[in-house]
């Protein structure tokens, strides 16, 4: 019998060295404070080593404590991989996707009923949890993730790059007869937040290539998701900057029209994310294939 503290406890410390607050893991595993610090003594008084520097508004670390720390994650994530592996052959027909919740609705959402032509026999599971990470949940087969591509842990694939127009409801734009130019400064502009009290800078963008660099944009309606602002320019709210992938369906049942003919290309693109230290399933494959049809499809058409 190997001589090794409880696995419960392991893990409550696990998680208490990655949030480096008794709070913050009793939230995480459901337990109370109380319960969770006590754990991480035991494991300790085992040990007969300190794990953690307690100071008053958070957690230390002590060398023994990262060593086991780094041991622990590891040993967990194996596991995990080897739980996922046991899983899946039993599972092989069921496709788990985490998307975000502007694409899972804009451009997943209507071709849903393709996906599930093309995959008759795949039972799919969508989730839009933003927290949902490929390499801490075991249940996830892939994610489409918005960014830049680099993320640790994980292989990704290119599947769309943004591309920006502006767009409102029909009934709000007016052009100039003469010139056909379009007075943005009777609109509301509608922002998306990139953080709690930051804008994505896709409108300066915008105004820049449209060269409309003196237009004012400090005021006007703010949202989290881009599905917000573009639900927002639908009801006739304002103009919004938004992909032209995401309003493709809006563009073409007349619901939004374009302001100008001006695209500016993203700095960010979606792409499909999977394990890097997984070999790919088929149903994942075979998930991919669609995706570049689709894709591809949706290139000859823009």
């Amino acid at each position: 019998m190997r001589k090794l503290p409880a696995l419960s406890a392991m893990k409550v410390f696990e998680v208490v060295g990655q949030t480096r607050s008794f709070t913050r893991a009793a939230e995480r595993l459901n337990l109370t404070q109380s319960a969770v610090s006590r754990q991480v003594r035991n494991l300790e008084e085992q040990l007969g080593e300190p794990l953690l520097i307690r100071h008053h508004h958070h957690l230390e670390l002590t060398p023994s404590g990262a060593e086991l720390l780094a041991v622990l994650h590891q040993a967990f994530h194996n596991v995990e991989l080897a739980v996922r592996g046991i899983m899946e052959k039993s599972n092989r027909h069921r496709l788990r996707i985490n998307v975000p919740p502007t694409f899972a609705k804009r451009w997943l959402m209507p071709r849903l009923g393709r996906l599930r032509r093309a995959l008759p026999d795949m039972e799919i599971s969508i989730s839009t949890d933003l927290q949902d990470s490929l390499t801490e949940r075991s249940l996830l087969d892939c994610a489409i993730r918005f960014g830049d591509g680099e993320w640790p842990m994980l292989k990704s694939s290119l599947l769309m790059t943004e591309r920006h127009i502006a767009v409102c409801a029909p009934g709000l734009l007016k052009r100039d007869s003469s010139s056909g130019s379009v007075d943005l400064a009777g609109l509301t502009f509608l922002h998306v937040l990139s953080s709690a009290d930051q804008r994505y800078l896709t409108w300066q963008h915008w105004l820049d290539a449209a060269g409309l660099h003196d237009t004012d944009t400090s005021g006007g309606l703010e949202f989290d998701l881009l599905d917000l602002a573009i639900e927002a320019a639908c009801n006739g709210l304002g103009v919004t900057i938004a992909d032209r992938f995401m309003v493709a369906e809006h563009l073409q049942d007349g619901r939004l029209v374009q302001v100008l003919d001006v695209e500016v290309e993203g700095h960010e693109s979606y792409w499909l994310t999977t394990r890097a230290d997984q070999p790919e399933a088929a149903n994942v494959t075979a998930f991919r294939a669609w995706l570049a049809e689709e894709t591809e499809v949706q290139q000859a058409r823009s």
